[in-house]
């Protein structure tokens, strides 16, 4: 059964917690800061923990209080979209999407695609978050997320199905005065010598393997320096003369001035938008956007 008068307390809490301050969470939350402040006294010893410290300068978060709020914040979270849920199941809308999307998708991929579902299934509601490659599968398995536009192919699950949207030619990120950044197109097996930066596996696996696959297939095994989170800190590794990193070739526009991206010969491609659910929950509006993107033709370059 739901506690929710210690729901409040929890909510409370997270005010405080991103303010810092108990009057300036008092002053977002629209009470005045004694009730706040014995609120909080009556959490702490409901939970036998003490949650801040505090000064005159403010509230900071004790040890048990930093452990805490992830998960406080994961709770006010899912509050939210069941408000949201109500709120739209009163105004009659037809039903909620939650979709989860990497940076690049997010930039120019996904906004089209909205547009199209608003068109398509007037009244639904689309709830936009942010996530690597990596949270992709369990949070699609848990039911957090209907849908996933993220970077995953080859993708092996009972559950979870992934349709190619987008490919790109496969390119090198190089220091601007490396000696094969003169060249109009890279050959792979040139830099056999190199330090690389890749995106981490832990965060996208099928795409890391794929990449190792590519340096195999042209006769060695890359000597990995850095694994990071996303393609922009690959480049901006590069720029920090950390090695070389081997991204997709969108990003020749927006390598910084001392770095440079030319694409590797041969026809090297890698998908960089994958549309992935799971086709265990039954879910008619996800399984309408599926068809028609399937039927659409899927990836494209």
């Amino acid at each position: 059964m739901i506690n929710f008068r210690l729901v409040r307390h929890l909510w409370l809490f997270l005010a405080v917690a991103e303010e810092r301050h108990f009057g300036r969470a008092a002053k977002r939350l629209g009470m005045s800061q004694p009730p706040l402040t014995e609120q909080i006294h009556v959490l702490e010893n409901a939970l036998k923990v003490k949650l801040f410290e505090r000064s005159r300068k403010g509230a900071q978060l004790t040890p048990v209080g930093q452990a805490i709020l992830p998960a406080v914040r994961q709770l006010a979270d899912q509050l939210e979209r069941v408000e949201l849920a109500v709120r739209e199941a009163k105004a009659g809308q037809s039903g909620i999407l939650t979709v989860g999307a990497i940076t690049s998708v997010l930039l120019d991929v996904l906004p089209p695609h909205i547009e199209a579902w608003k068109r398509d299934f007037p009244g639904i509601t689309v709830s936009v978050r942010e996530i690597d490659s990596g949270e992709a599968v369990l949070a699609l398995e848990s039911g957090e997320l209907d849908l996933a536009f993220v970077r995953l192919e080859g993708l092996t699950s009972k559950k979870i199905q992934v349709l190619p949207l987008h490919q790109e030619q496969l390119a090198v990120a190089l220091p601007r005065g490396h000696a094969l950044a003169a060249l109009p197109a890279v050959p792979l097996s040139s830099l056999a010598e190199e330090n690389f930066i890749l995106c981490s596996r832990a965060l996208n696996p099928v795409y890391f393997d794929t990449l190792l696959a590519c340096c195999r297939d042209s006769g060695f095994s890359p000597r990995v320096l850095h694994e990071v989170r996303m393609i922009s800190s690959q480049v901006a590794f590069v720029g920090c003369g950390q090695g070389v990193a081997l991204v997709p070739l969108a990003q020749q526009s927006l390598a910084p001035a001392n770095v440079v991206v030319r694409p590797l010969a041969g026809d090297l491609r890698v998908v960089t938008a994958a549309l992935a659910w799971n086709a265990a929950r039954a879910n008619p509006l996800v399984e309408a956007i599926a068809g028609r993107l399937r039927a659409a033709g899927g990836a494209t370059n």
